[in-house]
């Protein structure tokens, strides 16, 4: 079975990162809320406070499949300073393990240059952020082990092709049908 954390830090864009949750939990996919903030209360860009299932200092990242970072300026910003969380990003990249990033997080990944030679989408005016990636102005696309999400109106397509690239097309399809999402 699959294993995925989502990181939470405060200022996330909440529909990014439960969208996430919600979905690929629905494909059931073993996902996973991580605080980076030290507390399991983490409060989002749009003043909700979400409850994380855990916190980074107590998790082996390691046993997860994938890793989601959601975006929202404030998170974004609070995600990219957490050392530990950008140490895993890179090993996972090395280890050509999953990442998935949305909206403003996707700049997290260009500053470490995970998406060099990548195809990658982030949110309108972050596309210089996306060092050494092929910017394309998809909802969101996968590039090897690497999704990214251009924002939370594309919340939805992210978290699908998340589950497309975990469990395949079927099971994402079947997901879909589900939610009756028409997009």
């Amino acid at each position: 079975m699959n294993k995925v954390y989502v990181f939470l830090a405060d200022g996330f864009e909440e529909i990014e990162g439960l969208t996430v949750v919600d979905v690929l939990r629905r494909a059931e996919i073993e996902t996973e809320t991580v605080s980076i903030m030290g507390r399991k209360d983490v409060h989002g860009a749009h003043k909700i406070t979400v409850m994380a299932d855990r916190l980074f200092e107590e998790t082996d990242i390691e046993e997860a499949d994938m890793l989601v970072v959601p975006g929202g300026m404030q998170g974004t910003l609070n995600l990219k300073a957490h050392e530990g969380l950008r140490e895993q990003l890179l090993s996972f990249d090395r280890q050509k393990k999953y990442i998935g990033a949305i909206c403003a997080a996707p700049s997290v990944l260009g500053e470490l240059g995970i998406l060099d030679g990548r195809k990658a989408c982030c949110y309108p005016s972050f596309e210089e952020t996306l060092k050494g990636a092929e910017v394309v102005w998809e909802p969101a696309v996968t590039d090897g082990h690497i999704t990214t999400g251009r924002g939370m109106g594309t919340a939805i397509p992210f978290a699908l092709k998340l589950t497309e690239v975990l469990a395949g097309a079927e099971k994402a399809a079947e997901v879909k049908a589900s939610i009756v999402y028409e997009g």
